[in-house]
Formats: structure tokens, C-alpha cells, sequence
């Protein structure tokens, strides 16, 4: 197990540039079964939920590998229609194979997945979907037994924009008999990164990044050559640890309209921006106002996955917040991390009341999950004295060299064994 030792208390300085998206990169790994021909995914990061997917992969038969931080797959020896339990359990993510092994086999066995311990994440929306399109699907004994004579077209309303829903319909529906139509749907970057994945495959899908997705089903697919959109959550990490420790950032390669909540909320804490194609510039003096009130929501609105981060922003801010988080019912897992640096934060259900002190102070912590262990880290860097954060696992999961990138911008932050 590693450990980051951070000195806080330094301002930050320079350029960095976002990695592609997590949270497209997983979904595109799962569409590479959809075709026997080669699928290239170009700059994977090496982070540890796109080792698991790879690993995936790879037990399913397909030939799966990173070349020079591309992946590489040819799925035409692919014969497997299982996933091990002990993959399904390590990433959530691992439920978008669900579409793509009906696609390709008509059948599919999956244990219930697994990820961060933020909230219960029913996988509801997802089966129900799949039923429209003519699945039968058995649930017993942990474990999720599906399968199908023909997927068929179907109309299908979500009862809530979940972007994993919406992304395993496009993989179910894409090879289809007949038209799909998805109303209700997830509207996020990387729903849109996935359709354009997919037309470069030979589908035709259009309406992503609308409620509105509609699906022509197609009788093959062709390999593609693509590169993924890059990680916002990731920029607006960067984004947020410069507002904290004060300077002067530019985060590279991430559309600021991808990010427009989280740009808004800098502004409301005091923090001078400047955004311009792909390039986003933050000013801070380290003095930060606190935002009256930070509710997630589903895109456009303040990603969920920034809410931890934000309750880090707001601890060292002037005045109070409120944090309504209104998508997983046990985010706030890391406050009691928080308040041994000093944060001065109430949570009732899914609001947490946060009166901000001058400063934090240093202090050992322990990530519980993926983003809320980035929010230890801000914290840390913005804290007086040493911290010690613990259990980086969590981390690595959506991170690829975290402490090289911050010491890039002059951080003082290392990774030591414990």
C-alpha cells in the first residue's frame, strides 16, 4: 500500500494537460466487442479502472493491450460471455459489458458490479431497458443471468438520465432489429464521445447529448481508430487544487462548456478565469469566498463527481456553504477525513453545512473512494504543515500519475510504500 506526503501551503504555477476521460475511455473498451475487426483506442491513461476493463477483455477471449498508451483490440477470437465476479466487484463499470455481450452473443453473466462505496447505484434503469429490447433477464444468487433470441427496437423512457443506462442501451440497441428511441436520456460529454465512437464503428445513432437518442440498428460493424474526449473531472480537479493554494494554471484540453458549473462556482469563490477553446486559465490569491450553495446534478449541472472536491474548496473559504449532493446517497463518507484537518462540516442526509475556517491544518487521512480521496489531496495541499493520505488504491482508479502532474506545478508531494 502507498501513501502521498504533502507539504501544504504552496502556490501553484504552470500548464497541465487533462488525460482522456475515465468515464469515456471504460464505455468505448466495452463497444470494442461489438466488432471482430481491430478497434485502436488511442491515449488510455494508465489508471487502474482501464487495467481492470482491459483485463476484462481479455478473459472474454478478445486480445486486448496497451501499445505506446494506446489500446489495442481485436475481439474476433472473443468467446466467452462471462465475467468473473472478482473483475465485476473491483469496477462499476464493468455493467456496460451488459449491452455489448448481448450484442455480440446473445447472452451475458454478470456478477452485481462493484466501484467506489458511495450509495446503493441500482442497476434497475439498466434491466429494464434491456427487457424493452427483448432481454430475459434472472437475478439469483448474486449474480445477474441474462439473455436474448433477437435484441428488437424498442421505445424506451428513463425515469432518470442515468448515464450508465443511456450508454448500455447504445450498446444493446446499436445492432438491434428496427429503431431504438431513448427518451429521458443522459445527456453528458461522454454520452456524446460514445455515439461519435460508434458512427465511426458504422452505427447511426444521432441525438446524443439531447434527452432525445435514436438508434438505427445495423447489421455490422466496422473496426475504428478513435481518440476519446479528456477528462473534466480530472481538469476541474486541477482546476479546483490552484484555487486552493493560490497561482496561476492553465488546464489543457478539455471544452470549458463541458465544465460551465464548476467555471461558475470559481468566479462565485473569487477566482479570475479565462477560457478559450480548449484552454482554460485560473488566477487565485488563495483567499476564497465560500459558494453560497453547490448541488450536484446531472449535466449540465455540477457534476457529482466534483462534490467532494468542492466540500475541500469551501472548508478553507470565508462565510458558509451548502452541499446538496442529489445522486448517491453516501458520498460524504470522507467529512469525517475532513474534519481531522480541521474542517468545520455538519451533514444531515444528503446536505452537508460547511463553515469554512482560515486554514486547515495538516493531518494523516485515509481515501474511502475515488473522489473523495482526491479531495483529501486538495485539502492537503492547501493545509498548513504535513499530510499523510493514505490508501491511494482509490485514487489510482481515475488519477494516472497524480503526484507528477501536481509537482509539475509546484506541489510538494511525493508517493512513498508503506
Amino acid at each position: 500500500m502507498d501513501k502521498f506526503i504533502i507539504d501544504g501551503g504552496r502556490r501553484l504555477q504552470g500548464i497541465v494537460s487533462a488525460q482522456s476521460a475515465k468515464n469515456s475511455v471504460l464505455p468505448l473498451l466495452a463497444a470494442s466487442v461489438l466488432t471482430e475487426k481491430q478497434v485502436t483506442i488511442r491515449e488510455v491513461p494508465a489508471i487502474a479502472d482501464a487495467l481492470c476493463m482491459v483485463q476484462i477483455l481479455r478473459e472474454l477471449g478478445a486480445r486486448a493491450d496497451f501499445r505506446g498508451g494506446d489500446v489495442v483490440v481485436d475481439s474476433a477470437d472473443a468467446c466467452s460471455h462471462e465475467i468473473s465476479s472478482a473483475l465485476t466487484k473491483e469496477l462499476r463499470s464493468s455493467v456496460f459489458m451488459l449491452g455489448s455481450l448481448l450484442t455480440r452473443f446473445r447472452r451475458a453473466v454478470i456478477a452485481y458490479p462493484g466501484g467506489c462505496d458511495i450509495g446503493l447505484r441500482p442497476i434497475d434503469l439498466h434491466l429494464s431497458a434491456l427487457k424493452r429490447l427483448g432481454v430475459k433477464i434472472e437475478e439469483r444468487e448474486g449474480f445477474i443471468f441474462c439473455k436474448c433470441d433477437v435484441l428488437r427496437g424498442a421505445e424506451i423512457a428513463l425515469d432518470f438520465p442515468s448515464v450508465g443506462a443511456t450508454e448500455n442501451i447504445l450498446l444493446a440497441a446499436v445492432k438491434a432489429e428496427g429503431r431504438t428511441v431513448v427518451q429521458g436520456a443522459a445527456k453528458e460529454p461522454e454520452i456524446v464521445d460514445l455515439m461519435n465512437f460508434l458512427n465511426g464503428m458504422g452505427a447511426k445513432v444521432r441525438g446524443a447529448g439531447t434527452d432525445v437518442i435514436e438508434i438505427e440498428g445495423v447489421k455490422e460493424l466496422r473496426g475504428v481508430d478513435y481518440t476519446p474526449i479528456k477528462d473534466r473531472i480530472e481538469a476541474g480537479t486541477y482546476l479546483m487544487a490552484c484555487a486552493i493554494c493560490g497561482g496561476e494554471v492553465e488546464v489543457r484540453g478539455v471544452a470549458p462548456e463541458n465544465i460551465r458549473m464548476l467555471l461558475h462556482k470559481l468566479r462565485e469563490n473569487g477566482c479570475k478565469i479565462h477560457a478559450k477553446n480548449d484552454k482554460i486559465r485560473i488566477g487565485s490569491s488563495g483567499r476564497l469566498k465560500c459558494n453560497r450553495r453547490v448541488e450536484t446534478m446531472p449535466f449540465p449541472g455540477f457534476p457529482t463527481d466534483l462534490q467532494a472536491q468542492a466540500t475541500a474548496l469551501n472548508s478553507g473559504g470565508e462565510g458558509g456553504a451548502v452541499i446538496v449532493e442529489n445522486l448517491f446517497e453516501t458520498r460524504y463518507k470522507y467529512v469525517p477525513e475532513l474534519r481531522r484537518m480541521g474542517a468545520d462540516i455538519e451533514v444531515n442526509g444528503r446536505t452537508a453545512f460547511v463553515r469554512g475556517v482560515k486554514r486547515l491544518h495538516g493531518a494523516a487521512v485515509t481515501a474511502g473512494d475515488l473522489r473523495g480521496g482526491a479531495a483529501l489531496v486538495l485539502a492537503a495541499l492547501g493545509a498548513e504543515g504535513a499530510s499523510e493520505v493514505f490508501d491511494l488504491g482509490h485514487i489510482d482508479r481515475g488519477y494516472a500519475d497524480l503526484q507528477g502532474k501536481l509537482t509539475g506545478l509546484g506541489a510538494k508531494i511525493k508517493r512513498v510504500r508503506v
